[in-house]
């Protein structure tokens, strides 16, 4: 017997060879031996072949008339009682015809055209089908589920209604769905801001923004009906006060598969938060060491947030990188790197994918045995219509881009976030057509990346944000060994509009003087009294000009 061979067969009349080879393609990625024996094999030959070769697996597909595919299989399985040799019996067909062979009690595993190309590769690994394992079958942590499934990547959806029954019950129906592998629960302000102060909670405003959540309770019933169907991972966001005890309570209650925290924001920067820049700044790198100690990965979800308020490209790419650099010096050894395509909203593909591959090289350039980056990739919310039917077709676009990155997570965006929080029935939906692009794009998909357009903006990103980040160097290397990583350096740099954007809050702290077009779909500074784009040296030669070194503020 041959313990890693494959043999696959279309039955008799039937030529349609595509899934046989397919799984038989996939088979071989997984270090098995595979032999394709034709279409229109009839069921001697393959009961021949089974005796010459002892496969340790046969795939055996039909796709014409159930009826005749049940007189077919009879046949075969009264011929095979003769076998000396008993392989494991998967069949392929369209649903009609699986539903009648599945009444035959014969195959030990039978594709009806529902399931996915990641059901196949874990069935390869594992001996089993997702739908027949318990929780034995999945990994329990971030970096064990994506090794589990790749190159699948893993699909996390994000996840919270105004009321916590629903909410509660829409992740047990999500878990059951079997379509996602992390629930990141969406919390609400209230939650996120005063869970330990719950006197200062406004009760007209819970539920606004995502499930409110008043105890470690609450989170882990949450985690509790989750244990069901493919047995997701769950996530949640950082509180944006009390940081470190909430950290604890998520760890605690929902085992946070990983945590998610902006470098910048969540504070007075942007009225998510009370606390100075400065000392959010400061917390998150409190956050990083945390959960680097206890070997839990982290994302900083800081570059989405400036190209959110229409900071130009270059800034965007710089704060990949910086965001990598605070998450590397603080402690992390596994890093979320998320990169939210389609934003500011105008922005061609061709310019999209130019700017994220500019981010993913500087961001990768930091990448060791001892720090880990796992891309992870989203559609922007502003580019979802409030046509719901037009918004699949642009979720299902962005997530073709999003697959020239080869991301390890996809985090799916319900089509409906235009008009409402994603339903679980949105959820499951939404997560289904992400399923069929990559489905459609895993193998053999054309490589945007190629395009000269495309390599041309990318190779000019990366020396604008280069530039960019030597000159923050620079400008604080007399107070700072490592400005990139000082949160003195980096708030003075927001305050200065060094880094800006034209819609952060603007009061006597910070600028938001920054100027941005969407120009032949890049999105660029503007020198508006010259209606112009300008680089990065006119840019910060002008802030220089007007606002010589302020070292003496800077401890």
């Amino acid at each position: 017997m041959s313990k890693r061979l494959v043999i696959g067969a279309s039955l008799v009349n039937c030529v349609h060879v595509a899934g046989a080879v397919h799984f038989l393609n996939l088979a071989e990625d997984e270090g098995f031996d595979t032999l394709f024996l034709g279409p229109a094999v009839s069921v001697d030959a393959v009961l021949e072949s089974i005796e010459t070769l002892k496969p340790a697996i046969v795939t055996l597909g039909y796709r014409l008339t159930p009826e005749n595919g049940v007189t077919i299989v009879r046949e075969l399985i009264e011929k095979s009682k003769n076998l000396s040799h008993k392989p494991v019996w998967l069949f392929g067909g369209t649903g009609p015809v699986a539903e009648k062979v599945r009444e035959l009690n014969f195959f030990d595993v039978i594709f009806d055209g529902t399931d996915d190309i990641d059901d196949s590769i874990t069935f390869l690994r594992t001996g089993s089908l997702p739908d027949k394992a318990g929780a034995e079958l999945y990994a329990t942590d971030l970096i064990g589920r994506i090794n589990q499934k790749s190159p699948y990547p893993l699909l996390r959806h994000h996840f919270g209604l105004p009321f916590y029954d629903e909410t509660l019950e829409g992740v047990a129906q999500i878990a059951e769905s079997r379509v996602l592998d992390v629930i990141s629960l969406g919390i609400d302000q209230n939650t996120q801001e005063f869970f330990f102060r719950p006197e200062l909670r406004r009760p007209e405003l819970d539920g606004a923004g995502g499930v409110p959540i008043y105890d470690a309770e609450g989170f882990r019933l949450i985690k509790q009906v989750a244990q069901c169907g493919n047995f997701p991972l769950i996530r949640c966001y950082s509180g944006t006060a009390d940081v470190l005890r909430f950290a604890e309570v998520l760890n605690e209650t929902i085992q946070n598969a990983w945590c998610a925290v902006p470098l910048c924001w969540y504070n007075e920067l942007d009225g998510r938060g009370t606390r100075p820049i400065e000392a959010s700044i400061k917390e998150a790198q409190e956050l990083i060491a945390y959960h680097g100690k206890l070997g839990i990965p982290v994302e900083l979800n800081e570059p989405h947030h400036w190209g959110l308020r229409d900071a130009h490209d270059v800034i965007s790419v710089v704060m990949s990188y910086i965001s990598a650099h605070n998450a590397k010096k603080y402690g992390a050894g596994d890093y979320i790197s998320q990169y939210m395509f389609n934003i500011p909203n105008g922005l061609s593909f061709a310019m999209d994918l130019a700017k994220v591959l500019a981010q993913i090289e500087l961001t990768e350039s930091l990448a060791d045995q001892n720090f880990r980056v796992y891309r992870q990739a989203r559609a922007g919310l502003p580019f979802l219509s409030g046509d719901s039917d037009v918004a699949k077709g642009q979720l299902a676009a962005s997530t073709s881009l999003a697959m020239n990155i080869k991301p390890h997570i996809i985090h799916v965006v319900g089509y409906s976030e235009a008009i409402h929080a994603a339903t679980p029935e949105v959820v499951i939906e939404s997560a289904k057509i992400v399923r069929g692009v990559v489905r459609s794009e895993l193998h053999g998909m054309a490589e945007a990346t190629f395009d000269p357009a495309v390599i041309e903006r990318w190779t000019e990103l990366v020396s604008e944000a280069r530039y960019l980040l030597d000159f923050i160097v620079d400008e604080y290397s007399g107070v700072s060994a490592d400005p990139l990583g000082d949160p003195t350096c980096i708030s003075d740099c927001i305050r200065r509009g060094i880094l800006d954007a034209p819609h952060i809050v603007k009061n006597d702290k910070f600028k938001g003087t920054l100027q941005t077009r969407i120009i032949d779909g890049k999105c660029v500074a503007w020198d508006s009294a010259n209606k112009r784009p300008i680089s990065e040296r006119e840019r910060l030669a002008a802030i220089s000009s007007a606002q010589p070194r302020m070292r003496e503020v800077l401890i």
